[in-house]
């Protein structure tokens, strides 16, 4: 793993970042009608600083992986913390490392910014993403979540 390059997404980054974003909305069979908007989207919270969005490198792969973090507030602890809403890696970057590489970084860069926590969901049947964030100290908590669609 120590090969693998995390780095932040900056505007010059926007279209690779994008092609991920794409591959992730697909993964969860989101349907975007515009193939423009997941840049716009992308592009939008990197220059309003609204999102962290970290990018990994695979030598001789290329840039195959992101992850997208937010931050939020806990009531509970009265503290800052951060949802990893988004992390994803393409085909072609699956078993190198770099989702794993993403976490971690992710995980220090939360550390170092002195956050309560960091928080993230998963589809109940995505086993492999499942067993990658136990491997790493997240514990599956007893809350339900409720979502009420309202588009």
């Amino acid at each position: 793993m120590e090969t693998i390059k995390i780095r932040v997404a900056g505007e010059g980054d926007l279209d690779v970042a994008a092609e991920l974003f794409r591959g992730y909305l697909d993964f969860y069979e989101v349907k975007v009608e515009d193939e423009e908007r997941p840049r716009a989207f992308l592009a939008e919270r990197i220059a309003n600083d609204e999102s962290l969005v970290l990018l990994a490198e695979v030598p001789g792969v290329g840039t195959v992986g992101f992850a997208q973090v937010y931050r939020m507030f806990s009531s509970l602890s009265l503290r800052t913390g951060w949802l990893l809403n988004d992390l994803y890696v393409a085909p072609s970057g699956r078993r190198t490392g770099a989702g794993r590489a993403l976490l971690r970084e992710v995980l220090r860069r939360a550390k170092e910014a002195g956050v309560a926590g960091v928080q993230l969901e998963t589809a109940y049947e995505n086993d492999v993403a499942q067993g990658l964030y136990e491997s790493e100290g997240f514990v599956r908590e007893e809350f339900h979540v409720y979502f009420h669609d309202l588009g």
